[in-house]
C-alpha cells in the first residue's frame, strides 16, 4: 500500500505507476519491490445495488406501520443530532414501504 506524498491519500496501482485519485499525483513503482496482489484485489470491482437491495439487507422487527397497520418493519439507526444525543431509529414497513422515525424522548 502506498500513500500520496502530496495529499496523503491512498494510491492505486496502474501499470508501472502509483496514481492518486484525490490529487492526480503519479509516482513510479519501485522496480525492486515485490508487490503482492491478492485475489480480492485482482477481482475488485464496483457493484451497484438498487434501493430495494439495501432495504432487504436490513433487520426486521415488530413495529406498527402508521400508514397500513402492518406489524413488521425493517429498521436502522442513524446519528442525525449532536454526538452527545442518542441515535434516531428509522423504520420501513415491509408491506407498503412507508418510512417513519422514532426518537428517544
Amino acid at each position: 500500500m502506498e500513500f500520496c506524498d502530496e495529499c496523503g491519500s491512498m494510491m492505486k496501482a496502474e501499470d508501472e505507476l502509483w496514481v492518486c485519485d484525490s490529487c492526480g499525483n503519479k509516482t513510479p513503482k519501485d522496480p525492486e519491490a515485490n508487490y503482492v496482489v491478492t485475489e480480492d484485489q485482482e477481482a475488485s470491482e464496483v457493484i451497484e445495488t438498487s434501493k430495494g437491495d439495501e432495504q432487504s439487507a436490513l433487520p426486521t422487527t415488530e413495529a406498527h406501520c402508521p400508514e397500513c397497520g402492518n406489524d413488521r418493519a425493517r429498521w436502522y439507526m442513524q446519528q442525525i443530532r449532536a454526538a452527545d444525543e442518542s441515535e434516531t431509529r428509522f423504520f420501513i414497513c415491509t408491506e407498503c414501504e412507508h418510512k417513519w422515525r422514532e426518537d428517544d424522548n
